[in-house]
């Protein structure tokens, strides 16, 4: 039996929260909705994870504990869980500030359906990359760009990337450029396939 996909979503809007649930038991996840960062917390089983594929998705502003402040918590406490924020568009600053401490992706608000599963999909699949067992392939990037591989798996433009890692966009297109001709694609498609493990 295949294991359960679960997706922890807080976020302390409820009609987000509520219309975004549904949309993700539509998807074929598990989701378990929570209003606050502290309700995740108290009932977020440590023991249990990694029995399922799990992936959290939280709101970055939210009252009491912000959603950066969520993730030092996680991060404080060792549970290394793929973490996709979801964002008003003047919080960008702070999405790149998250994925720098390791969020797996951010959204704006609003975003499509498909957005939204396909971030929680390329976060899930890059938890499982960084299990033992790995892509011949992957092997040949450089840590750099293995860096880049998984923004761009994260739908991330070139400028976001070059703010994230604190490099030049002529970098960024430079270690795209060595990354393609290392795996050995010629298309963001064919890159995504191989990063995912499909290829």
């Amino acid at each position: 039996m295949a294991s359960a996909r679960v997706v922890y979503l807080v976020d302390d809007n409820d009609g987000f929260r509520e219309s975004t649930a549904w949309l993700l038991e539509t998807a074929g996840f598990e989701p378990r909705p929570y209003a606050s960062g502290a309700a995740f917390l108290a009932a977020y089983d440590g023991e249990r994870h990694g029995a399922h594929e799990e992936c959290l998705v939280s709101d970055i502003r939210m009252p009491q504990m912000s959603g950066l402040q969520l993730q030092e918590e996680l991060i404080r406490r060792g549970i290394r869980l793929p973490l996709v924020f979801v964002t008003a568009h003047g919080d960008v600053p702070l999405a790149v500030e998250a994925m720098r401490k390791g969020a797996a992706n951010f959204l704006e608000k609003p975003f499509t359906d498909e957005a939204l599963t396909h971030a929680i999909e390329a976060a899930i699949a890059s938890r499982r990359e960084h299990a033992p067992v790995r892509n011949e392939a992957l092997g040949k990037l450089s840590p750099r760009e293995r860096q880049v591989l998984d923004l761009v798996v994260a739908s991330k433009p070139n400028k976001i990337i070059a703010d994230i890692l604190g490099i030049s966009i002529k970098t960024v297109e430079l270690h795209r450029a060595n990354m393609m001709s290392k795996l050995g694609v010629r298309s963001l498609p064919e890159l995504m396939k191989v990063a995912l493990g499909h290829g």
